[in-house]
């Protein structure tokens, strides 16, 4: 059985902030809130503040069984790999609480009216994906978290090599993101966000393939 550690602790705590959040400024809440938000980061729809519940829930469900679910693996992998990335999981099942916690209190800050929903969620995300470039180079090869490519997972020189160029390609790109989206207007920060993201993804999925093929040819 798995023992609890202090990123179980940790990772409570963080999960517990946004609810408690909710419960001492519900009362005060107006009768309609913002519950939906547009492109351009303004509200498009408004409800009763009992309809809060709903996504403040779904997120906060999400975010527990997801930790939850990273946690155990490395026990219910099939395959066997996922233990020896372990620690790295761990790490990564802690910032995504701490990610959708965040988005929570977004949520909830911007229904109660104290904040601009546009100018904080793009840089939010960025500084998500910073923090998954900072551990992606420590991903051992797994079914279930990192590049996998066909070529990734058909050799490990490979997938060492993309994990390499990808933490640094997410790094950069995640602190990109959030410095200028900050900057941005909420629809010229949305095409930016689309065009890096898309960039972050495609670069080492095109490197794993070169990598491979070049790889392959030397060996030979």
């Amino acid at each position: 059985m798995k023992k609890f550690s202090w990123y179980d602790v940790a990772a409570f705590a963080i999960w517990l902030m946004p609810i408690v959040y909710l419960i001492n400024i519900y009362p005060a809440l107006p009768a309609k809130v913002a519950l939906h938000f547009g492109l351009d980061g303004k509200p498009d729809r408004y409800g009763d503040s009992n309809e809060l519940l709903v996504p403040v829930g779904i997120m906060a469900v999400t975010s527990l069984g997801t930790y939850l679910l990273i946690n155990f693996l490395p026990r219910i992998d099939p395959k066997q790999k996922a233990k020896y990335s372990a620690d790295t999981f761990q790490k990564m099942a802690l910032g995504l609480v701490v990610f959708l916690s965040a988005i929570n209190v977004v949520i909830i800050a911007a229904a109660e009216g104290d904040l601009q929903i546009e100018k904080i969620l793009f840089p939010m995300l960025g500084l998500f994906f910073a923090f998954l470039g900072n551990i992606m180079h420590s991903l051992k090869p797994n079914y279930f978290a990192g590049i996998r490519t066909h070529w990734t997972l058909e050799s490990e020189e490979t997938w060492t090599a993309t994990h390499r160029l990808a933490g640094k390609v997410w790094f950069a790109g995640g602190l990109i993101i959030t410095v200028v989206t900050l900057l941005l207007t909420a629809r010229a920060a949305n095409i930016v966000f689309l065009s890096l993201t898309g960039v972050m993804v495609v670069v080492p999925m095109v490197f794993s393939y070169i990598y491979f093929k070049n790889h392959r040819i030397k060996t030979k």
